[in-house]
């Protein structure tokens, strides 16, 4: 079975971050897992988003997931925190606009 999953799963170290991702691809194994788990997407689902990915793909990339759970969630709720604290230090237009700071419009005085 090993065999099978490293067919379609490649770790690369500088691609990805080094995370686990469908071979040949960009699409991070915790990627898949995300679009099965917490949005309820099939495999079939997933290919018709991705048809460059093969159902094979997915399959594999969930088995992946579901043999290193621990470590893939690790890395989503690593990047959940990253994402969260961006947010935090990056105000939305609406944001600055509602807090009177939008200087984005604002005229260079000559």
């Amino acid at each position: 079975m090993e065999s099978t999953i490293a067919e379609h799963i490649e770790i690369t170290p500088g691609v990805c971050g080094g995370r686990p991702r469908i071979a040949g691809h960009r699409i991070r194994v915790q990627d898949v897992a995300v679009w099965h788990e917490c949005q309820g997407q099939t495999p079939d689902e997933i290919v018709a988003r991705f048809p460059e990915l093969s159902l094979a793909d997915v399959h594999a990339a969930l088995a992946y997931f579901f043999d290193h759970r621990e470590e893939i969630r690790k890395h989503i709720d690593a990047d959940k925190r990253f994402a969260d604290e961006l947010r935090a230090k990056t105000p939305t237009k609406l944001t600055e606009t509602l807090a009177g700071t939008d200087t984005r419009n604002d005229s260079v005085p000559s």
